[in-house]
């Protein structure tokens, strides 16, 4: 067959003759237009269903995929239909910068449905719209230069505008192509590291590719229309993910985005899917069995219905602890199964059962403190009282009688600090003021006063928050100084005491927390360090530094105000 070309000069004396002779029955011309036309409405149709991804990262992109593509499609329609050579040329250019932008959700969407931050990198964005404004600009100063493209008139295989590509579109499109095969290395990459067979979705994603060789092919042969069949592939792709390889391509993303071991079941209990990570810690691992056969210490886990499940493993070396992560998997809105992500916890969960045992041995201690000194304390402080009455008072008695006082003192000290720090099981509602007030009781000086500035309210174990309280205005009163005024107040996270007494020396502000240490020769030296237990206990943290007035100011914060 024949080709009869004109060159570019003749197109405008020619909108007639393409106009007239618009061939609106010709079966070739008649594909191309269906062809562009079922792609366009296969991404438009396909977006209320990507709508419904629950990965927002992954939605979006491949939203503006969909979005972009399409119109890139219409363009080509336009670009078929118009009726004037001025118009066809401007649905071209249109169908330029439409076919560029599409790399820039592609990318986006391989970003982030491959786990990776790429498509947030605030630098990466403006590079990107740098580029896409460059070759825009190249693009639409063609009638300039015509280093883009030239056109010509082609009246086989029925009458059209045929695109020629210049040394700039090649250079540009060679570029574009560079930026998605990094989309399709992401791919790739994620692909690999799932044990899920891929072998679908790498055909589904090849199917982008394949509108290469038409426009390849458009370069040496008159009868397949030089123009970008891209939108085509990308339709393809779109169709497949979203239609028909939907569930293999979440749980692609759901088991290749973890580093830790990700197993997908379904209703029934039957392994659905699993990640490589999975498999090296169960290899019994297969599609189709329950997780029961797998591991039946990890079935009976999975039907517990705690909120922090913590399963322990027997692995070489020893055991390990993993926290099972447990939610539901769906599809487009459309439950599915679950996937449960295996944390490893072993060194938190050592150090949790380290401290139980660590209580357990202060609980033993406090016990023994309790019984075992108690008693003959108690012996012993009764013979000197039987000695006084018999004997009367004199120094050395006096000097025994005080330091069995002092012995009481430590003794009921060192239970305080053996039991304040144990972790807190339960806690209630208390009101600051409240409890401020009972403690203020159980100090009853008539040398200090005790003034409420603020109140709030605030999850504790009222009486470890007494004693905290007592603690810290004892501490005023012994050590201040004489008429003592003591103020409580609430902070934005916490709550404060403070004094107007002698206050505590920059140098020391530290170590008046720790055990043993006392400005006085009668103090005992924990009486702040129970304060630092029960703070711990709490998941508070304290901090010591001076008042307005001069004193000392504790202020206790990571308290969450009600």
């Amino acid at each position: 067959m024949s080709t009869t070309i004109l060159r570019s000069q003749s197109l405008f004396p020619l909108i007639i003759l393409l106009s007239d002779s618009l061939p609106a029955t010709n079966p070739y011309f008649l594909g191309y237009v269906l062809l562009f036309a079922a792609a366009a409405a296969a991404c438009f149709v396909s977006i209320p269903r990507a709508r419904a991804i629950d990965h927002e990262g992954t939605r979006q992109g491949l939203v503006g995929l969909l979005l972009t593509s399409g119109f890139w499609s219409v363009a080509h329609l336009g670009f078929l239909l118009a009726p004037t050579v001025e118009l066809k040329l401007v649905f071209y250019h249109v169908g330029l910068f439409v076919g560029l932008s599409t790399v820039g959700p592609w990318l986006y969407f391989c970003s982030a449905y491959t786990g990776r931050n790429l498509h947030k990198s605030v630098p990466i964005r403006r590079a990107a719209i740098g580029v896409f404004v460059l070759v825009s600009l190249v693009k639409v100063t063609n009638p300039l230069h015509h280093r883009y493209f030239q056109s010509e008139v082609l009246l086989t295989p029925f009458p059209h505008i045929s695109i020629v590509s210049q040394e700039l579109h090649w250079l540009a499109m060679g570029f574009a192509y560079a930026l998605s095969i990094v989309g399709y290395f992401m791919l790739y990459e994620l692909f690999r590291q799932v044990g899920h067979d891929t072998t679908p979705l790498l055909g589904l994603v090849g199917l982008t590719g394949l509108p290469i060789v038409l426009d390849a092919l458009a370069t040496v042969s008159p009868t397949i229309l030089n123009i970008t069949y891209t939108p085509l592939g990308v339709a393809a792709f779109a169709v497949g993910v979203l239609f028909v390889f939907v569930d293999d391509f979440q749980t692609v993303q759901l088991t290749g985005e973890q580093d830790d071991p990700v197993i997908v079941l379904d209703d029934d209990g039957l392994v659905r899917d699993f990640n490589l990570q999975a498999r090296e810690l169960f290899p019994a691992l297969e599609v189709g069995e329950p997780i029961e056969s797998v591991d039946p210490r990890l079935g009976k886990s999975l039907e517990e219905t705690e909120e922090d499940i913590i399963f322990e493993h027997e692995a070489t070396g020893g055991f390990r602890y993993y926290h099972l992560g447990i939610r539901p998997f769906t599809t487009d809105r459309s439950r599915l199964g679950r996937s449960v992500t295996l944390t490893d916890v072993t060194e938190r969960e050592e150090y949790r059962q380290e401290l139980e045992q660590q209580n357990d041995r202060l609980e033993q201690f406090a016990s023994m403190v309790s019984h075992d000194l108690r008693n003959p304390l108690t012996v012993a402080q009764g013979r000197v009282a039987f000695l006084r009455e018999e004997e009367g008072d004199n120094e050395h008695l006096e000097a025994t009688a005080r330091a069995l006082d002092r012995m009481e003192v430590l003794i009921g000290d060192v239970l305080a600090l053996a039991r304040q720090g144990q972790p807190i099981a339960e806690r209630e509602r208390v009101t600051l003021s409240a409890v401020a007030r009972d403690a203020w009781e159980v100090i009853e000086s008539d040398a200090a006063t005790l003034t409420v500035e603020s109140d709030g309210r605030f999850m504790a174990d009222a009486t470890r928050l007494q004693q905290l309280l007592e603690n810290l205005f004892r501490n005023s009163v012994e050590h201040g100084g004489d008429h003592i005024e003591i103020t409580l107040g609430v902070l934005d996270d916490g709550f404060f005491v403070a004094d107007d007494g002698t206050g505590i020396p920059v140098e020391d502000r530290e170590s008046v927390l720790e055990s043993g240490f006392s400005t006085s020769s009668d103090g005992t030296g924990l009486g702040l360090a129970i304060v630092t237990e029960i703070v711990s206990a709490h998941g508070w943290e304290i901090r010591v530094t001076g008042s307005d007035e001069g004193g000392a100011r504790f202020e206790i914060t990571g308290v969450e105000l009600q």
